[in-house]
């Protein structure tokens, strides 16, 4: 765990104008910025040709966009997003992850603890799935 962490506090209206300055910032540095910079390029091309257009601010951040997505996409190292939870997943499966999780975080005492709860949790949850199926199994005699 790092001990020379540096917290950011936000007090009153002053750190969150100062905030949403930083922030507008950031979003014109990194995507409005370049995006002003493809479509001067996608013009100065296009005045080469009759049959391309101009595009405008928008249409370069778009361009933009495609350009890092596809810089993504065709890299050598992966960069893979998910946005889905695994399902179907049996408990031994889910005990083997666990089991590779504690030993990855010997240290941390913050992901301990979240994963100490997500195995009480599921503790829980086999525990109810077990009682239901007894109280079936019951009402089918």
């Amino acid at each position: 765990m790092k001990h020379n962490m540096n917290v950011i506090e936000i007090r009153g209206i002053r750190g969150m104008i100062i905030t949403g300055c930083a922030i507008c910032c950031l979003a014109v540095g990194f995507i409005v910025f370049p995006g002003w910079i493809m479509m001067h390029i996608w013009n100065f091309c296009a005045s080469y040709s009759l049959s391309v257009p101009s595009i405008g601010i928008i249409q370069g951040v778009l361009l933009w966009g495609i350009v890092i997505a596809s810089y993504l996409t065709f890299k050598k190292d992966k960069f893979i997003v998910c946005f889905r939870t695994p399902k179907g997943l049996s408990e031994d499966e889910l005990k083997s992850v666990f089991a590779d999780l504690k030993e990855s975080t010997k240290e941390d005492i913050v992901l301990k603890s979240m994963l100490k709860a997500r195995e009480t949790e599921l503790k829980l949850k086999s525990e109810e799935e077990s009682k239901k199926e007894e109280a079936e199994e019951v009402n089918k005699i």
